[in-house]
């Protein structure tokens, strides 16, 4: 039992919604579950909980033979969370989509996590030292076809491509799109016509289990990577 233990695999959650009860973090918690149904020990982030700014353009990783180089240097409530995370065995990092891209504590957070470790080498390269598989929740408003209107697996895809040279050796990240999701308990209470509430309430019911379920899986895929 003592070796299980000291084998067994962290992986790490991270909200990026301002809800710690939402959809987010409902689907993040579903893929914490699959990967500790794999033998993972796990741990979810809410990145509201903590003081935090996003990238400070210091370049203090990026000086030669500093005792930052490669690290953020920067103080704030986020530097142990950063730690952690980069010495985990996975990253599964969440974010609702707002006005087209992720929020903003997310933004500031992976400007932290990903800017240190990439190194302006001739040709672009990381000093992680390891193969860290990372995962990409979304969860949107819009319905999954209109995500292509809109451009949005391109403009994501973007941030999920660096995420991929900076941990996983090129290797792309995991996805998952949550869509058409139910933002509010009692659609009458607010003003929000433009959306069907009947229709919301019958995807919260039939689509989002899937989307749990498919949480899940990708959980225990990256608990077994």
């Amino acid at each position: 039992q003592k070796m299980e233990k000291y084998f067994m695999k962290k992986i790490y959650a991270v909200n990026g919604s301002p809800r710690k009860h939402g959809n987010t973090a409902i689907i993040l918690q579903h893929a914490l579950e699959g990967a500790k149904s794999n033998g993972a020990e796990t741990e979810l982030i809410h990145l509201s909980d903590i003081n935090f700014t996003g990238c400070r353009s210091c370049f203090a990783c990026k000086e030669k033979n500093s005792r930052s180089f490669g690290k953020c240097a920067w103080q704030d409530g986020l530097t142990p969370v950063l730690e952690k995370l980069l010495d985990s065995d996975g990253i599964i990092m969440g974010t609702p989509i707002y006005f087209g891209g992720e929020s903003a504590f997310f933004r500031a957070f992976i400007e932290r996590l990903l800017f240190a470790p990439f190194q302006y080498t001739a040709v672009p390269s990381t000093v992680l030292g390891k193969n860290l598989p990372t995962a990409f929740v979304y969860t949107m408003n819009i319905p999954e076809e209109k995500m292509a209107e809109y451009a949005y697996k391109e403009q994501l895809a973007r941030l999920q491509n660096f995420a991929g040279m900076v941990c996983g050796a090129g290797s792309a990240p995991e996805v998952l799109y949550v869509c058409d999701t139910y933002q509010f308990s009692d659609y009458s209470r607010y003003e929000s016509s433009m959306f069907d509430a009947a229709h919301k309430a019958a995807v919260r019911a039939e689509q989002f289990p899937q989307d749990c379920r498919n949480a899940f899986e990708l959980g225990k895929r990256m608990a077994n990577r």
